[in-house]
């Protein structure tokens, strides 16, 4: 049997990446500091294990507003690729745009879901969480008592 391979890469090709096995969980975020980050109304994150994921080319910038929160992009062509959060050690989260093949990845979950823009609206049962859809170490705080 053949182990999943996803490749990934920005708009520009200079960052380059490749996830190996099953991703362990795809969410809708509606959190307002990956809004502003990423410049959408909202995203799917795609979480790996850390040991699962590597660069294969050029690695990305990292940009930090909140503590504990190590945002990645493209440094040339400004692509949003992921984030690391020290209050879940061993995970990456990266953004399903970065994938070749978005379409492999169907969201399970919406996350901050109290946070959401009042004219979206989805029509799917899946369920809906009000803060973090991960374990996480409560001492890190949520993303309105981590900011800088």
């Amino acid at each position: 049997m053949t182990q999943r391979l996803e490749t990934c890469a920005c708009f520009c090709g200079q960052v380059t990446a490749e996830a190996e096995g099953e991703p362990f969980w795809i969410c809708y975020d509606h959190d307002d500091d990956c809004r502003r980050a990423i410049g959408s109304p909202l995203t799917i994150w795609v979480g790996y294990k850390t040991a699962q994921f590597r660069f294969t080319h050029e690695p990305p910038k990292t940009f930090s507003r909140t503590s504990g929160v190590v945002r990645s992009f493209c440094g040339t062509c400004g692509t949003s690729i992921g984030y690391e959060d020290e209050g879940i050690a061993g995970e990456i989260y990266l953004t399903i745009g970065f994938f070749d093949h978005p379409e492999h990845f169907a969201p399970a979950a919406h996350a901050y879901w109290q946070l959401r823009l009042p004219w979206i609206a989805f029509d799917d049962t899946l369920p809906r969480i009000d803060q973090y859809s991960r374990p996480r170490d409560a001492a890190y705080g949520t993303p309105r008592d981590r900011k800088k």
